[in-house]
């Protein structure tokens, strides 16, 4: 069969750490081939040179991805990415292994029933990187800051103010601890200040990468984002137009509630939390540091009253995700604009 077929054919890949599993078949779900395969570059290009010219590569948006993607894209490949939930289901097979998830993958590419996730340019993935490396090492900083916290309140001491400045430092400095608080208190300062100096190193590439860029520029307009939330938004969300609608956004990053219905039961939740954590974080922290901007106000008391603070919250994260939806689509928000004095 692999001798006479000569049409175009499929290619699922389970992508692990070190090894991977590849199952050619033809786009009637015959299978011409499998292989195992050690992860490298060279390896890989010669395996899909089997399945001829432009091949379709189905792999699921896995551990380490990029690196296949981009191997299979420079071949010519038209590569395919799985989303990791929508593939889910074959966890609850009774026979389940890396050919079978191969195939499966392969076989819901030929029959159009792929759930597909989104592969972003090498740009984009760098841009995220830089972003993600700084919130993971903002994140870091406040565990150990809050160690801090946690060493003196075993000794007994609530110092006020702001322990981390100038002020704050002599403060630590002069507090009667004993020895081993002494000493492990100072070795957190020191680890603060070295992801400090981390962080002002990852900031000044992110702000050379994000110089210039319309939608950047345009989403500070929403109230409660500034320039560290912005390029949250702008490296998680990418390319804003593959959403069709503001309401997709919102959906994608996880803000809206969950549904559930089946005949005449219909049951409503919780936001579904799925999607980009980041962004989602980002938008709450947003509806967060928005203060009192009018409009924002009067809608967050109003479901405050109704529904609660927090499902008010996120309600408001909600409302400035759309906004932000619109900056990065037309490089402004006319919802924001100020209103033209009457001629």
């Amino acid at each position: 069969m692999q001798a006479e077929y000569d049409g175009r054919q499929i290619v699922g890949i389970d992508l692990h750490r070190r090894r991977s599993v590849l199952v050619r078949m033809t786009e009637t779900g015959e299978r011409l081939g499998s292989t195992r395969i050690d992860n490298d570059a060279m390896t890989l290009m010669a395996e899909i040179a089997k399945a001829g010219e432009h091949p379709q590569v189905v792999l699921e948006a896995t551990y380490g991805w990029y690196w296949a993607v981009d191997v299979l894209q420079e071949i010519g490949a038209e590569v395919h990415l799985a989303h990791p939930l929508g593939v889910k289901g074959f966890a609850y097979r009774r026979v389940k292994n890396d050919l079978r998830d191969a195939a499966d993958l392969a076989d819901l590419l030929r029959m159009g029933r792929l759930p597909e996730g989104w592969i972003a340019p090498p740009a984009v993935r760098e841009l995220r990187e830089l972003v993600r490396h700084r919130a993971k090492l903002v994140a870091w900083r406040s565990g150990l800051k809050a160690s801090v916290h946690a060493v003196l309140a075993k000794q007994g001491l609530h110092l006020q103010g702001e322990l981390f400045g100038v002020a704050g430092r002599q403060l630590l400095k002069k507090a009667p601890l004993d020895a081993a608080y002494r000493l492990r208190v100072n070795a957190l300062l020191r680890l603060i200040d070295a992801v400090d100096f981390e962080i002002q190193a990852v900031s000044g590439p992110l702000r050379a990468a994000l110089a210039g860029d319309p939608g950047f520029a345009a989403v500070q307009q929403v109230p409660g984002v500034g320039p560290v939330l912005a390029a949250i938004f702008v490296a998680e969300i990418g390319d804003v137009h593959r959403f069709a609608s503001a309401a997709h956004l919102t959906s994608w990053a996880g803000l809206t509630p969950r549904h559930r219905e089946s005949d005449t039961v219909v049951r409503r939740g919780p936001i579904t939390k799925q999607g980009s954590t980041l962004v989602r974080w980002a938008a709450v922290e947003a509806a967060h540091g928005a203060g009192h901007a009018g409009w924002l106000s009067e809608k967050r008391a109003a479901i405050a009253d109704r529904r609660g603070r927090n499902v008010a919250t996120v309600a408001v994260a909600r409302k400035l995700l759309t906004l932000v939806y619109y900056g990065l689509r037309d490089g402004h928000i006319r919802a924001l604009a100020p209103v033209r004095a009457a001629a």
